[in-house]
């Protein structure tokens, strides 16, 4: 094969602008990577049993609750920016730039390693998060810094060159389980959060860290800027597991994402009036918790009416005695839909049916065989927005084409839309973007039990090294 037309000096404002150079979405995809000879991409191997054993070993920081007997039966919890994340991070510095990566961390402690092209350029990216739900598994998220990272030891094992330089960026704080912002640090590179916002954030459960406090306590709070303008990327790809059930219960490998859908996070207040248990009559009470019970029920039907989700995971109350009503409850509500109008139509109707129950109304026969109280107060708070986001159509192009190459079959390969939000999307915003989904065991995820077989870790791995290859080489070309 010739060499590629030299095109940096045509391309580089562009590519320092952030912009993308589009390719042809339909053309044959014979992306390759120069070495000391030309080297067939598919040629190049991930190694299962080093991934996964690598996966393992890391996971030995901030190991959770045991759900089995076998050696690597456990869950994690390794919340983000605690001290075991410190350790995931300093772990995830010393191997890359062991493997030759010029390494920097951003304001925001979002950790960037790039492996040098041929070529100056921006880096096309594999990214993901290490941190984890409090009660989590290996897989989410940590599968895609470490297939990242496998890249980066199959590029080398093989001394192969990229035209453009690649790499592996760590997101900050993605799960939002400590610091109550998912997807927060892309947010802020992408300059849809504002930073102090995020340094303000302050953890869960009534601590006194803040993201700005804990990110200095450990030593990352990095000098660049946290934006998109101060580092840029080419291109950025994502490999996670799928956390649901569809290509697990269709047989099939691989997902390739072409979006994922929208959701909105909001903190719900009820107030009531703390009373006795005992001498206060039913109807001369404002029981918060009573209340709080209705809505969640409610915001569970409304979302089987628009065909979404809604969920609570966090509830408080006070004063938290078991002869004293409760006069004051907390909870999250977490809506999510395929389409921004589903959402905006169920907080519409949640607000509207939350105020008339907290009057007194009976919605939906919710308060059939009930005895009337006392009105109460509701409040809302919106804690995070996230669009519905469209992938774009030339990486989407890439991973399928990688992952019908990598599994020899195209009635393994799935089009599919996230559930779930990801660091991706605000990647997107800036840069072209896609995601790859390996199955997950039963669907869990933010659970111990989150399993996906080596096998289809390995096979996801090739997909998203094939799919950075592939989006270099047409970058080369174009």
């Amino acid at each position: 094969m010739s060499r590629p037309i030299p095109v940096a000096r045509r391309l580089s404002k562009a590519w320092l602008r952030g912009a993308c150079v589009p390719y042809t979405a339909r053309r044959a995809f014979s992306a390759q990577v120069t070495g000391s000879r030309t080297t067939d991409i598919t040629a190049l191997k991930v190694n299962q049993d080093r991934l996964m054993e690598t996966l393992h070993q890391t996971c030995s920081w901030g190991t959770g609750k045991r759900w089995g007997s076998g050696p690597n039966d456990t869950g994690m919890s390794r919340l983000a920016l605690s001290d075991t994340d410190k350790q995931a991070r300093d772990w995830f510095v010393e191997t890359t730039s062991s493997l030759g990566c010029h390494v920097k961390v951003d304001a925001m402690g979002n950790i960037f390693a790039v492996r040098p092209g041929r070529r100056e350029g921006l880096a096309t990216f594999a990214g993901s998060h290490l941190d984890t739900q409090p009660s989590g598994g290996r897989y989410d998220g940590i599968l895609g810094i470490l297939a990242g990272v496998e890249m980066l030891k199959t590029l080398k094992d093989h001394q192969a060159e990229t035209e453009f330089p690649v790499g592996v960026v760590n997101w900050t704080n993605e799960e939002g389980a400590r610091f109550p912002i998912s997807m927060c640090s892309s947010g802020v590179w992408a300059g849809d959060i504002p930073l102090e916002t995020a340094y303000n954030l302050r953890e869960v459960g009534g601590g006194t860290a803040t993201m700005r406090s804990e990110l200095e306590r450990i030593g990352y709070l990095g000098s660049i800027p946290a934006s998109h303008k101060s580092t840029p990327m080419a291109a950025h790809f994502e490999l996670h597991i799928e956390q649901g059930p569809l290509l697990e219960a269709e047989k099939q490998k691989i997902g390739v994402v072409h979006g994922v859908q929208a959701y909105r996070w909001f903190m719900v207040d009820v107030s009531g009036r703390d009373a006795h248990t005992g001498s206060t009559p039913l109807g001369k009470r404002a029981d918060a918790m009573l209340l709080a019970a209705r809505l969640i029920t409610h915001s569970h039907r409304l979302a089987t009416k628009h065909s979404a989700v809604a969920s609570t995971g966090i509830l408080s109350l006070t004063p938290g005695s078991t002869n004293t009503i409760p006069g004051h409850v907390r909870f999250t509500l977490d809506v999510r839909a395929p389409a921004d109008s589903t959402v905006e139509a169920i907080e519409a109707d949640l607000k509207r049916d939350f105020a008339a129950l907290a009057a007194g109304e009976n919605i939906q026969g919710l308060l059939d065989g009930a005895t009337p109280s006392l009105p109460l107060e509701v409040s809302w708070r919106t804690d995070s927005v996230s669009p519905a986001t469209l992938f774009h159509p030339d990486c989407i192009a890439a991973v399928r084409a990688s992952a019908e190459a990598v599994t020899g079959d195209k009635s393994l390969v799935r089009d599919m839309t996230s559930g779930a939000g990801h660091d991706t999307v605000y990647a997107s915003r800036h840069c072209p973007a896609s995601m790859i989904f390996v199955p997950s065991k039963n669907g869990v995820s933010h659970n111990p039990e989150e399993y996906t077989s080596p096998e289809d870790c390995a096979l996801g791995a090739q997909v998203l090294m094939q799919s950075v290859l592939r989006f270099d080489s047409m970058r080369a070309s174009s």
